[in-house]
């Protein structure tokens, strides 16, 4: 007998009877590897944090779980089971993140909700300056600014507060906001 007839002949006969053995059928399935799908699903999850993509998970684990039925090598079915669902559940974060990137130039751009300090300090120096400007102004002007620009109210409230007609009202505010216009152009003119 030569060695090529000796390896066929001990494969043949060993592998069909270590396939009976080693091989999970359709009890062994649901006896050594459905009972551990709540904890597969509840682990997806708390990866995932999303209910149905932790159901896909699982979904696919069991499948993979059947497809490999040759599991001779396994010896605790619960955490073989458990590492294909972290690592299919690691594989959904990581094409996630793929995908949600965007464009490198959107990536670059530096966005500011407020303003910055020097922003800040030149606003606060304004309104300081406006401030005083209207201290300035005569009486009425200087009321009717502040009911309308600071207070924010109508031009029927300013008539009703200060008991002057419409165009009263109307003729001081555009008189005061004229000279604190002029006054604050000269003021910042002044360094150039």
């Amino acid at each position: 007998m030569s060695v090529k007839e000796f390896v066929t002949l001990a494969v043949t006969s060993v592998l069909p009877s270590r396939l009976a053995f080693d091989t999970m059928n359709l009890e062994d399935f649901e006896t050594r590897v459905l009972p551990a799908k709540n904890k597969l699903y509840r682990f997806a999850f708390r990866l995932l944090g999303s209910s149905d993509e932790a159901k896909d998970v699982v979904q696919e684990t069991m499948i993979k779980v059947w497809n490999g039925r040759d599991l001779a090598e396994v010896q605790n079915m619960e955490a073989w089971c458990m590492r294909i669902t972290k690592n299919l559940s690691l594989d959904k974060l990581r094409s996630k993140q793929r995908k949600s990137t965007g464009p490198m130039e959107e990536g670059f751009e530096v966005r500011q909700d407020g303003l910055s300090p020097h922003e800040k300090t030149e606003l606060t120096e304004s309104m300081k300056r406006i401030d005083e400007l209207m201290t300035m102004l005569p009486d009425k002007q200087r009321q009717v600014m502040h009911l309308r620009d600071i207070e924010g109210h109508s031009y029927n409230e300013i008539c009703e507060i200060l008991e002057l007609d419409m165009n009263q009202v109307k003729v001081n505010l555009f008189r005061a906001r004229n000279a604190v216009r002029e006054k604050l152009i000269k003021l910042n003119a002044y360094g150039l």
